[in-house]
C-alpha cells in the first residue's frame, strides 16, 4: 500500500542525468563508420604483404631543395615525405568512406554530444622512435606548439579557438570555442605529434618552435631518417620495431625497408632521370608532359606502366576568378561576356584528358541537379530578390563550343550584346570603351611560365577587349594574392570528401572579402552565400548538406564571379613495373602526396615483388 501511495505522489519526477558520450574507435561525420571495433584491417591494403627492398621517389611538389626537418614553421623548406613517414596523428582517415576518423596515436576518442569538444585516451603502446611512451603532456606540447606564433599560418589558424587540456597521463581533452564537425577533424587528422624533447636545450627549456631548424624529429611514426644530403637526397629507414605495426590502422602499410627522395631542380631532367630508372613512380601533372613525354621504348616493352587513376574525390572549382573590388567587375552581363569568349573545348581537344567545371562540387552528389528541390527552395527563397533568377531554374553548365568555329562565333556575339547592354560599346579604333570613353582592359596575373591564354586573348580582342598577361615570381605573386591587388587569377580550390563549410567561408564568405590574406579571391560579399554557408555548417544529416550545397552552388555558379575552367577526378601515374600492390583501390588517396590526409595508396601499401633485385 505505501509503494502504491508513493508511485503517485505529487513530487515531480527528477530528471536522469544524461548518458555520458561512449568511447569510440571511430567517428564519422554522418551515419557510421565502414569498419567496426574488431576489424582486422583496411579492405585496401594487403595485411600479408612481404617487407623488403627500396622506394625512390623524386621531390612530388614546387620545392627543389630543403633545408630543415621542421615542417610545421614558416621559415625554409622541409624534405617531402615527413608527415607520410615520420609523424602520427591522432586519428587517421579511411580511404574508402567520406570523412571517417579511425584512431591511431589515440586507442578512443570521446565526443561532445553538442561537438563543443573532442577528448583522446592515448594507446598504451604508442611509443617515439626514442623508446620514449607518447604521452598526453607531448600530445600539448605538439598542440601549443603549432597552433602557436611562431608556427606555419596555416596551423595557426587550423587551430584557431581550440584549447587543449591534460586530463591523466594518457587522456587529453580539446574544446572548441565554436562547436565545429570540421574542427574534431581538425584536431583528430590535423594535429602531428612530436616528442617534448624535440627542441629541448641542456637547460631544460625548449627552443621556440621556429628555431627548431636541423634537429632530426622525434616523431612516433613507421620511419626515421637515415642518410641525408641536405637539399638534394633524404632517406627514411623503417622501424622493424614500429609500435603500431600490428594494429588494425596500420596492417599492410610501409613495406619498404627504405623510402629515398631525391630532388631535381628542373622538370625535363627528372623526366629524363625517371627514364633512366632514377625514381620508381611519378605522379604527371601537365597534360603535354603526359601525352609527349611519357612514352617510348621502355613504355611499349612493359617495363613502365603508364596509368590513369581514378579516385571519386569531389573537384572544388578551378576557375579564373574575377577581383570583384575592381569596377570593371561590378556588372553580371560583363562578367558573363567573358565567360562566353572562354573555348575551354578547342583547348582540351588538344589533350582530351579534362572535364569542364561546371559546379564549386564537380564529380560528386554535391553539385545541383536539374531544378531546385523542395529543401533546396526552402533555402533559397528568403534571398530571391538578390540573386539572379536562373538560379531558381535549371542548374548552370557551363557555356562551350565543342570546338567547332560556328558555336564560338555565336558565343561572341552573344556576349558582344551583354557588353552593349553593360554600357560597352565598340570605338572606331576597335577598342571597347565605356560611357567615360574608359577602354576595357584587364590584367591576368599568373606565376606560370609559358601561358596558355593566347587563343582567349584572341577572343576578346575581337570584342575590343584588352586581356593583359602578367607572369611573375612566386613570392610577388603570393604578396599581391594577400593583398588583393589583381584583376584576375586562377586558383584551384582543392579536393573534398565531404564540402568543408569552413573552408568555403574564407572562400566566399563575406567576412573574408574584407580581411587581406584570406582566400576571398573574388571580393564576394553576399548574404545569401553567407546564409547558406551557415546551412552547410549547422547540417544534422547528408541530406541537409546536400541540400544546402547544391542551394550555394547554384547561386555561386549563377552569379558569375568566376570563369569556370576544369577538372580532374584521375591521376596521371608512370611507375616501373615492380610492384606488388592490394587487390582493392580505395575510393580517396593520392599518388605521393603529403598534402592529402587520406592514405597515399602507392607508396604506403604496395612492395615490391623482388626485393633482392634491388
Amino acid at each position: 500500500m505505501a509503494e502504491t501511495v508513493a508511485s503517485v505522489s505529487s513530487n515531480p519526477p527528477v530528471a536522469a542525468a544524461p548518458a555520458a558520450a561512449p568511447w569510440v574507435q571511430a567517428y564519422a561525420y554522418y551515419g557510421e563508420p565502414k569498419y567496426g571495433p574488431g576489424f582486422d584491417h583496411f579492405d585496401y591494403v594487403n595485411p600479408d604483404a612481404p617487407k623488403g627492398g627500396t622506394l625512390n621517389l623524386k621531390n612530388p611538389d614546387r620545392r627543389t631543395s630543403f633545408d630543415k626537418f621542421n615542417p610545421f614553421t614558416t621559415r625554409g623548406n622541409s624534405p617531402a615525405g615527413l608527415v607520410i613517414y615520420v609523424f602520427e596523428t591522432l586519428a587517421i582517415l579511411s580511404g574508402d568512406e567520406p570523412n571517417t576518423m579511425y584512431g591511431l596515436l589515440a586507442e578512443e576518442m570521446r565526443i561532445a554530444p553538442d561537438k563543443s569538444s573532442i577528448t583522446f585516451r592515448l594507446h598504451p603502446k604508442a611509443r617515439f622512435s626514442n623508446g620514449d611512451p607518447v604521452l598526453a603532456k607531448d600530445v600539448k606540447y605538439s598542440f601549443d606548439s603549432m597552433a602557436g606564433k611562431y608556427a606555419s599560418p596555416t596551423y595557426q589558424s587550423a587551430f584557431e579557438g581550440v584549447t587543449a587540456k591534460v586530463l591523466d597521463a594518457r587522456t587529453i581533452r580539446f574544446d572548441l570555442a565554436r562547436p565545429s564537425k570540421e574542427m574534431l577533424f581538425t584536431i583528430g587528422t590535423n594535429l602531428y605529434v612530436f616528442s617534448r624533447k624535440w627542441g629541448l636545450k641542456p637547460d631544460g627549456t625548449h627552443k621556440r618552435f621556429d628555431e627548431i631548424v636541423d634537429e632530426q624529429p622525434i616523431g612516433s611514426g613507421p620511419y626515421t631518417i637515415g642518410a641525408v644530403d641536405m637539399g638534394r637526397r633524404i632517406e627514411f629507414v623503417r622501424d622493424p620495431n614500429y609500435w603500431a605495426r600490428d594494429l588494425p590502422v596500420r596492417r599492410g602499410f610501409f613495406n619498404f625497408d627504405r623510402v629515398v627522395y631525391r630532388y631535381y631542380r628542373d622538370d625535363t631532367v627528372a623526366t629524363e632521370a625517371f627514364k633512366a630508372g632514377e625514381y620508381d613512380i611519378v605522379r604527371v601533372y601537365g597534360a603535354r608532359t603526359w601525352n609527349r613525354q611519357h612514352k617510348g621504348p621502355k613504355w611499349d616493352s612493359g617495363q613502365i606502366v603508364k596509368e590513369n587513376f581514378e579516385t571519386g574525390f569531389g573537384q572544388y572549382l578551378q576557375a579564373y576568378d574575377f577581383n570583384l573590388r575592381r569596377p570593371i567587375f561590378q556588372d553580371r552581363r560583363v562578367r558573363e561576356a567573358i565567360i562566353l569568349t572562354y573555348d575551354f573545348d578547342t583547348w582540351n581537344n588538344r589533350y582530351k584528358m579534362y572535364t569542364r567545371a561546371s559546379s564549386m562540387f564537380n564529380n560528386s552528389e554535391f553539385a545541383a541537379q536539374g531544378l531546385p528541390s523542395e529543401a533546396e527552395l526552402k533555402l533559397l527563397e528568403p534571398f530571391r530578390s538578390e540573386l539572379p533568377p536562373e538560379v531558381f531554374g535549371p542548374a548552370y553548365v557551363a557555356p562551350g563550343t565543342n570546338g567547332e568555329a560556328s558555336k564560338l562565333r555565336a558565343n561572341l556575339l552573344k556576349a558582344r550584346a551583354l557588353l552593349e547592354a553593360a554600357g560597352w560599346k565598340l570605338a572606331p579604333d576597335g577598342k571597347l570603351r565605356n560611357a567615360k570613353g574608359e577602354a576595357f582592359e584587364f590584367e591576368y596575373m599568373t606565376p606560370q611560365e609559358g601561358s596558355t591564354a593566347t587563343d582567349w586573348q584572341q577572343n576578346l580582342a575581337k570584342l575590343g577587349i584588352t586581356m593583359k598577361v602578367r607572369q611573375v615570381d612566386f613570392a610577388l605573386y603570393s604578396r599581391r594574392l594577400e593583398n588583393y591587388d589583381y584583376d584576375m587569377v586562377a586558383i584551384v580550390e582543392g579536393r573534398f570528401t565531404l564540402p568543408d563549410a569552413n573552408q568555403l567561408e574564407t572562400l566566399y564568405g563575406s567576412k573574408a572579402a574584407d580581411e587581406k590574406g584570406n582566400n576571398n579571391f573574388r571580393g564576394v560579399k553576399s548574404p545569401a552565400v553567407d546564409a547558406l554557408i551557415k546551412a552547410m555548417q549547422n547540417a544534422k544529416t547528408k541530406d541537409e548538406l546536400i541540400a544546402a550545397s547544391r542551394a550555394l552552388d547554384r547561386v555561386v555558379m549563377w552569379s558569375a564571379w568566376q570563369v569556370p575552367d576544369l577538372y580532374f577526378s584521375k591521376l596521371p601515374t608512370s611507375y616501373w613495373n615492380k610492384f606488388g600492390r592490394p587487390e582493392v583501390e580505395p575510393k580517396y588517396y593520392s599518388i605521393d602526396s603529403a598534402l592529402d590526409l587520406q592514405p597515399a595508396w602507392p607508396i604506403t601499401t604496395w612492395w615490391i615483388r623482388d626485393p633482392a633485385k634491388r
